[in-house]
């Protein structure tokens, strides 16, 4: 069964999974990911909330490189499909920075509604495969 790479980001594999973030109880700080201090007032507050599943794109652009250690991708050099970046305002709650499941940057444009999907990524040492998080374009 393929597993998300880092199970406590989100409540993948619920099929409307979203993505797991904190909001401090004493000044409404949000973050993502989930953290045990908040970083605007330093206090232990930080409660577990779910993010919007969608949101707007406010800026994007594409990784044409493969990635260094400790990137989990399957690729090699040769086989390396370069993928769109994108920061999303999810709601009025938080932007946050993803991959996006468009790479091609005349398709993207700001403003436009993405939703948060589930894309392979690689496959882990035991031989099974690995998801990340990724917005696509509605």
């Amino acid at each position: 069964m393929p597993r998300m790479i880092a199970p406590e980001i989100s409540t993948w594999p619920e099929e409307e999974f979203a993505l797991v973030g904190g909001a401090c109880a004493d000044c409404s700080a949000t973050v993502f990911p989930l953290q045990e201090l908040c970083p605007r007032c330093s206090r232990p507050a930080v409660e577990r909330i779910t993010l919007p599943r969608s949101g707007t794109l406010v800026a994007w652009t594409t990784q044409g490189f493969l990635p260094g250690a400790p990137y989990l991708g399957d690729e090699t050099p040769q086989t390396f499909v370069p993928f769109g970046v994108g920061l999303v305002q999810l709601g009025d709650v938080i932007r946050v920075e993803g991959r996006l499941t468009e790479n091609d940057p005349e398709k993207l444009t700001f403003g436009m509604e993405v939703a948060l999907t589930a894309v392979p990524l690689g496959t882990d040492h035991e031989g099974e495969q690995v998801l990340t998080f990724a917005f696509q374009p509605l």
